[in-house]
């Protein structure tokens, strides 16, 4: 029984709160904004939506299959493979030449120059530097899988309440009505001063908005929050309701010489607050969370890189492909629950996709796990964060672009290093075995053998360290 708004951002990503009434449900671990109610429980301990979202995480987490390193296989077949050699030479040269030890000599060289150093040090070093390189950025990252699954990345999912948006509601528009002797800022301050004794989201946007425009607020007085409606009192002697359309038929104010303004509003996925005093249509104010000043930027940028780009949320369609729109995203997948973020996780890959999830709350945690790549803003929740391979420390949705360009270099690194300690090796081994000394006389002594072995491990970390000197999009 009763009615209230509740704030279930923590499930559905939906920055503004839901009415409830008798006979709706209600999600344990979400927020009681207006009103009061009584309620029953319908699931309780392992059951409930919370304890769900956690087991969905956890059971993505524990079915990601662990990459197979091209180093560690190359190395286990090459160390016999090189004992093997070496033993050959010392029994060549000892059939050939005699001398046990001109035959030890060789073999020795032979096992010093292929002593895999830099191809032990090809990955590692090359991650070493990455991450650091990472870290500068504001993009943690955990551990060299993660870094190289990013340059793998076909398909980025973008969360949008605080992923592309700023996560609180902001007044966008202030319109005073035809005809009315209100101008903006008065009409946002009689407004803010109202909604200054209500505890909902949007009061706090309106209020906030007047404070950062230093206008003065009067007390409100006779305050009276109107469950699923808005807000009446009486502000410098006028009554003032401000509310959606039902709070105005309540009061018989006609909102007609303002409905195309609140249609536009309401199609960019802003919500209108209509606002009349003492019985007269005053104006409106909409309020939206707004999209980052870089979130465009960032989708344009992940595009270029020739990324599909999927906006996936819980909040409602209409918000979602406005926020789209603006964002430049044309595949939308809106009022999804957690569960149903993992599904359309699930769907991408199964359809060959390799997948980056991009979230911040706890809704999110499920599909990041899911996801062949998760990634968390810095500024989200905990058990996002946890959940994730790499975190945008800054909060900055350009971030991701720029994970997966820096795993997209770390890669041709390695690759770099990989492919130049195996040539060194290829050529170096049959020098050491003496393969140049019938035709030039030429044998490599074990001292030569190791400078060269030395050095092939400073090329590797030098051309590892040109990392840091990367500009990474």
């Amino acid at each position: 029984s009763g009615v209230s708004a509740v704030d279930e951002s923590m499930l559905t990503g939906e920055s503004m709160p839901v009415g409830k009434k008798a006979g709706d449900r209600v999600i344990g671990g979400t927020i009681n904004r207006t009103g009061a109610f009584r309620y029953r429980a319908t699931t309780l301990g392992a059951d409930s939506v919370l304890a769900q979202i956690v087991k969905l995480m956890r059971d993505a987490q524990g079915s990601r299959a662990p990459i197979q390193r091209l180093a560690d296989h190359i190395s286990g077949i090459f160390v016999p493979v090189v004992i093997s050699l070496a033993i050959a030479t010392f029994v060549v040269w000892f059939v050939a030449d005699g001398s046990a030890v001109r035959a030890f000599a060789a073999a020795v060289a032979v096992l010093i120059i292929a002593c895999p150093c830099a191809m032990g040090l090809a990955v590692p070093t090359a991650v070493m530097v990455a991450t650091g390189k990472g870290a500068e950025l504001g993009i943690l990252i955990k551990g060299g899988e993660a870094l190289q699954r990013a340059g793998d990345v076909t398909t980025v999912v973008l969360d949008k309440t605080g992923t592309l948006t700023e996560g609180r509601p902001t007044v966008t528009d202030v319109i005073t009505a035809p005809g009315s002797t209100w101008s903006p800022d008065s009409l946002l301050r009689i407004v803010a001063a109202l909604e200054s004794s209500s505890e909902h989201p949007l009061a706090d946007a309106i209020v906030r908005h007047a404070r950062e425009r230093n206008l003065a607020l009067a007390a409100a007085e006779e305050f009276q929050s109107v469950t699923g409606r808005g807000a009446v009192g009486v502000v410098e002697s006028s009554f003032l309701a401000a509310g959606n359309e039902k709070l105005m038929a309540d009061y018989a104010v006609d909102p007609a010489p303002l409905a195309a303004e609140a249609a536009r509003l309401t199609g960019e996925g802003k919500t209108p607050v209509w606002v009349a005093v003492d019985g007269q249509l005053a104006g409106l104010l909409a309020v939206a969370d707004p999209l980052k000043a870089t979130s465009r930027e960032a989708v344009r940028r992940l595009k270029r890189m020739g990324l599909e780009v999927v906006l996936l949320t819980g909040d409602n369609r209409r918000t979602a492909e406005a926020i789209a729109r603006q964002a430049g995203i044309d595949r939308v997948v809106a009022e999804v629950l957690p569960e149903g973020k993992v599904a359309e996780v699930k769907r991408l890959q199964d359809e060959g996709k390799v997948v980056a999830m991009v979230g911040d709350g706890i809704n999110d945690a499920p599909a990041l796990a899911q996801a062949d790549l998760g990634l968390a803003i810095g500024t989200g929740t905990d058990i996002a964060v946890e959940a994730s391979d790499v975190t945008l420390m800054r909060g900055d949705p350009r971030g991701i672009a720029a994970a997966v360009a820096l795993s997209r270099r770390t890669m041709r690194t390695m690759r770099q290093n990989l492919f130049w300690a195996f040539i060194y090796n290829v050529i170096g081994i049959p020098i050491a075995a003496g393969v140049l000394y019938p035709a030039f006389g030429l044998l490599l002594s074990p001292i030569l053998a190791s400078a060269a072995m030395a050095f092939s491990s400073v090329s590797v970390v030098t051309n590892s360290l040109r990392l840091r000197r990367a500009r990474i999009a």
